[in-house]
């Protein structure tokens, strides 16, 4: 997907990273050129603030994004994934295991979700970053309870896995 809009949008660097904001925050652009989170239009001006770019990038992307056929079928269909726990995770009894790998290797998320299963650790979320637009992507696991070193190591073992951190 990143790779499709990027390249309609490479001749133009602060359109580009416009889009990517909008990709990366689940935002939609629809109904004639508006941005909206879930069903909340957003302002220009404050998306512009966000990302230190002029309103009428924000404006003139979203334009850009409506009059493309392919550009306008993704963005409108775009939208906000729900919380990410990780941050709140030891506030609620949770815990994190951030796992770094080779983000081509297929079984990663199945392997670390049997390995958690093993023990009788439920995964409240998983949540796996895209490499096309995050420079070290992991995927995040929050798990009901911390893992054991012995789980931990067994993940380390999956085939592309490169290092794990825990909190």
């Amino acid at each position: 997907m990143w790779r499709q809009i990027s390249e309609r949008l490479r001749e133009y660097p602060a359109k580009l990273k416009v889009a990517k904001a909008l990709v990366e925050l689940g935002l939609s652009v629809k109904e004639g050129s508006k941005i909206y989170c879930g069903g909340i239009e957003l302002s220009d001006v404050k998306i512009a603030r966000y990302l230190d770019v002029d309103r009428r990038t924000v404006r003139d992307t979203a334009q850009l994004i409506s009059s493309d056929p392919v550009l306008k079928s993704v963005f409108e269909r775009i939208r906000p994934v729900g919380p990410f726990l990780a941050d709140a995770a030891r506030f609620l009894g949770y815990s994190v295991i951030e796992i770094y790998a080779d983000p081509h290797t297929v079984g990663i998320v199945a392997q670390a979700a049997s390995l958690i299963a093993q023990e009788k650790i439920a995964i409240r979320q998983a949540v796996a970053d895209d490499p096309d637009l995050t420079p070290e992507p992991k995927l995040t696991l929050v798990v009901e309870k911390e893992p054991s070193g012995v789980i931990l190591q067994r993940m380390l073992k999956i085939p592309g896995v490169m290092k794990i951190s825990t909190y």
